[in-house]
């Protein structure tokens, strides 16, 4: 991260930021309509921009064809063929990786089996850095400079020192994760770019917000599907994170008493109903061994679930229906605190959604006390597994924006031209 400037740095810096904000939410646009936007003066919005045109931030993209008294104005749009900001997604199974442009567009996306559980933090954060150095590398990304890497985890997260404080379905505690990542990365010779971590259902829920089929839906509860269960909760567009960062812990909400044992180590917990382990053994009892788990094998158990399901396995449904019902119980006290207009299903609850859903929407109907949940709509992801990647490259542009991050270095005349012409073919 960035030492905070002062002065007359600070002032310009911000400015910037404001500039470019101004851009995202006007383009195309003039450098006068920036100015009315902004309140701030012709002469210094000129200086703003020819600044973020040097950094590869802005570009001009033609004059006006407004017709109007004078010479028209050049239009202006942000520059996605410069830079990228890389999401990448650590959970049970699966790394996944998502690099999007500055105007959110996806360049590369994958997603990776890997048994992070087995693996433990330290091989775990070896493969992080391995993956990066391929996605540097790709064509996709070539010419381009990376302004900074998210790595989501599922857990409660200390996002100010980047350390995984407790990721039970990990087997993770008080794991320096960014630090052990810059480290590697450096050792790896990889471009510099810092690394911000935060937990899984915080960056799905920003990715459901930004670009999600419920887009722009600013009171919105995102549920993780995958081995544990999270939530990421929006009031007004903007993520509740709480008085330490930890709000969210939705698969935690005891819902049985004396219920089956949950990794947390508590009994009941929404989690040690509903989550992908329980659904699993309830589901295709046959092909799950007993024991935790791996990682391995999990995308293909919940392949089989669903197809038994579609088959009408009456065994693999009744483990499904029955999940959304408690799903249903668990989302009804969050709706009851939040109010939300929707809850979103992701990761794996999404291909189990025609039978998740229904007896979701039925529970959070009986249970919530508002009048038909007050109206809230329970959807599946239309993001899949790859949602809080994205979420978490979408968040660091959010960064770059703000002032969280620092702006990138000008560019010479020869590196903006790679650039356009990397982005070109």
């Amino acid at each position: 991260m960035n030492s905070r400037p002062t002065g007359f740095q600070a002032v310009r810096e911000n400015n910037l930021g404001v500039v470019l904000r101004a851009v995202r939410a006007l383009a195309p646009c003039s450098r006068a309509a920036i100015a009315a936007a902004t309140g701030l003066n012709k002469t210094t919005v000129s200086s703003l921009v020819a600044d973020l045109i040097s950094r590869g931030l802005v570009r001009e993209i033609g004059e006006s064809t407004e017709r109007r008294v004078g010479r028209p104005g050049v239009m202006l749009a942000l520059d996605d063929r410069t830079i990228t900001a890389v999401g990448l997604e650590v959970n049970v199974d699966y790394l996944a990786v998502v690099a999007v442009d500055l105007v959110e567009h996806e360049l590369l996306t994958r997603h990776i089996p890997f048994d992070a559980r087995s693996a433990g933090p330290k091989a775990c954060t070896r493969r992080i850095a391995q993956v990066m150095a391929e996605v540097m590398a790709d064509p996709a990304l070539a010419g381009r400079g990376v302004i900074g890497v998210s790595v989501a985890v599922p857990g409660l997260i200390d996002a100010p020192s980047g350390t995984v404080t407790r990721a039970p379905n990990l087997r993770w505690h008080d794991t320096p994760l960014r630090d052990r990542l810059t480290r590697l990365m450096e050792e790896a010779e990889l471009p510099a770019a810092p690394v911000l971590v935060d937990n899984d259902a915080n960056l799905g829920a920003v990715a459901e917000y930004r670009c999600g089929h419920l887009a722009r839906t600013p009171d919105l509860v995102y549920i993780t599907g995958e081995v544990g269960i999270g939530s990421g909760i929006l009031s007004d567009g903007r993520l509740l994170r709480g008085s330490t960062g930890f709000a969210g812990e939705i698969g935690h909400i005891p819902l049985l008493d004396g219920g089956p044992e949950c990794g947390c180590g508590r009994r009941g917990c929404l989690e040690a109903l509903a989550g992908i382990e329980p659904i699993l053994r309830a589901a295709v009892p046959d092909l799950v061994p007993r024991g935790p788990l791996s990682g391995e094998g999990i995308a293909h158990l919940v392949a089989v679930a669903v197809e038994r399901a579609e088959a009408g396995d009456a065994t693999s449904r009744d483990a499904l229906r029955t999940a959304g019902g408690w799903l249903g119980r668990g989302a009804a006290a969050v709706v009851d605190i939040v109010n939300p207009a929707a809850v979103v299903l992701g990761g794996y609850f999404v291909p189990m959604g025609p039978w998740l859903l229904p007896t979701c929407r039925a529970a959070l109907h009986e249970i919530a006390v508002a009048p038909g949940a007050g109206g809230c709509r329970v959807e599946a992801s239309s993001l899949g597994l790859s949602a809080a990647a994205r979420g978490g490259a979408v968040a660091m542009i959010d960064a770059l924006e703000s002032g969280r991050l620092p702006l990138p270095a000008a560019r010479s005349d020869a590196d903006r031209e790679g650039a356009r012409s990397s982005a070109s073919r």
